[in-house]
């Protein structure tokens, strides 16, 4: 079986150094390439000393140099923004762990996976426990009149909230409006913390975190309090090896959330 040639994007963070040595492990993929923002030699060095790969600050520089299957994405939103165009109109199918997405940038992956015929395929986290959390925070929301998130990430990440607290709330939000109480004295702004159509969203940045998130839910005399802990990056790479497998099978469209290749949707 020829193995499926993988691009990392964002290939110098540490989930991109995490995502090459998974790849370079995996018998059916073959990472091909390497996209970061910083210059840097023109060979990325890989796990085992097994062969480096072509490394270089544009996708575009980089095919020319290499050919691919499918680009896995880990940078920033202005980065992917820049990207996904490059890569479906060469012909490349698409895995994005990149957060900080709206929805005018899914709008317009929808339009090039059409215009393109390639698989795209978007995940907020690729954490199997998350997605279970963000499966059973739809279940929960329609018992409940209150809703708040809690989430604390390291003192690296550059968006809040976090993607994966934006996808819970708009999960819960669907099922209906939500109550959400102000006080009538704030004496320091912003302590509620931010809103999502009735939902608050509480986000915490600082050294010794990795990513957790919290959904408390309320009503009358009860809570229910619902959490995944990420305690390793390691995590993430099931996900992503799936993502990656799965979506050459998604030619014309686009995917978002894992839980859509898992089954519980």
């Amino acid at each position: 079986m020829t193995a499926v040639r993988v691009i990392v994007h964002g290939a110098m963070g540490k989930m991109g150094r995490e995502i090459l040595a998974t790849f370079s492990r995996t018998a059916e993929f073959e990472p091909v390439g390497a996209v970061d923002i910083d210059p840097g030699p023109d060979t990325l060095p890989l796990p085992d000393g097994k062969k480096p790969v072509p490394y270089a600050t544009s996708l575009k520089d980089l095919l020319s140099r290499c050919k691919a299957d499918v680009v896995v994405d880990f940078s920033n939103a202005p980065a992917c923004r820049a990207l996904a165009p490059v890569a479906a109109a060469s012909g490349l199918n698409l895995v994005i762990g990149t957060t900080g997405l709206n929805d005018n940038d899914l709008k317009m992956l929808e339009e090039l996976s059409h215009r393109y015929q390639v698989g795209i395929f978007a995940a907020p986290n690729f954490a199997l426990g998350a997605v279970v959390l963000n499966h059973l925070v739809h279940v929960a929301a329609r018992f409940f009149d209150y809703a708040e998130i809690f989430e604390a990430h390291h003192e690296a990440k550059i968006d809040a909230p976090s993607g994966t607290a934006l996808g819970l709330a708009r999960a819960i939000a669907s099922e209906k409006k939500f109550t959400r109480l102000t006080p009538e004295v704030e004496p320091v702004p912003g302590t509620r913390g931010g809103e999502y159509n009735g939902v608050s969203i509480h986000s915490t940045r600082m050294p010794g975190r990795l990513a957790h998130h919290e959904v408390l839910f309320g009503i009358t005399g009860q809570t229910l309090s619902l959490r995944h802990d990420t305690l390793s990056r390691d995590c993430y790479m099931p996900g992503i090896i799936l993502a990656a497998r799965e979506v050459a099978k998604q030619r014309g469209h686009l995917v978002v959330g894992l839980d859509k290749l898992l089954g519980i949707s």
